[in-house]
């Protein structure tokens, strides 16, 4: 299955990601990056382009290793320096250990049972698990046509997901690692939300 628009390059990625965030797309960046310990090896999960590495991580993270689908995002981040590889990640495998893992904007992908790759993400963190996931989605819109749209230019390739989070399911689903969240917040702006979890 062919990735949606916004998955064919990062120059389209980068466009669709401010139109919908606006001057917030940095906002949730600069946030991720700063629950990162200074010199803490990196796995992020799902990196798109790798604007988190290339703005934020490659000075502050002791390593960064990214995992994803798309092999035209993985090419990017290897010519930027960072260790990268294909994988499909709805497909169950191990992960590599690293002191932090990331994901951002993409644990829909992993509807309806997202809970198995956070918990497989706890299993490699050795230090924090970060996940920071829109609570308000186009694709969940009530106008059929937009929210058809939507689904199409976000899908990664692995299936246009009509399901997506809104705050009370993804708080829903992150309650079951209540005991090891270290904090959750809003991202400025209100459309996404993140948790960062302690190691179990």
């Amino acid at each position: 299955m062919s990735a949606g628009l916004v998955y064919r390059n990062a120059v389209g990625y980068e466009l669709v990601m401010r139109a919908l965030y606006g001057r917030h797309y940095a906002d949730r960046l600069r946030a991720v990056a700063e629950q990162v310990p200074a010199g803490a090896s990196v796995l992020e999960l799902c990196p798109g382009p790798g604007a988190l590495y290339a703005r934020h991580l490659r000075k502050r993270a002791g390593a960064y290793t990214a995992i994803d689908m798309n092999e035209r995002f993985v090419a990017r981040l290897t010519k930027l320096g960072a260790r990268a590889f294909v994988l499909d990640l709805t497909q169950p495998a191990e992960l590599p250990e690293a002191d932090v893992v990331v994901m951002q904007a993409s644990l829909y992908h992993f509807l309806p049972d997202a809970h198995e790759i956070v918990d497989r993400m706890l299993a490699a963190a050795r230090l924090r698990t970060i996940v920071a996931e829109p609570i308000r989605n186009l694709a969940s819109s009530s106008i059929p046509v937009l929210a058809a749209l939507s689904r199409r230019t976000t899908d990664a390739g692995a299936g246009g997901h009509a399901q997506r989070f809104e705050e009370d399911s993804l708080d829903e689903l992150m309650a079951r690692y209540a005991d090891v969240t270290i904090a959750a917040f809003k991202i400025r702006g209100g459309r996404e939300k993140v948790f960062v979890l302690g190691s179990q």
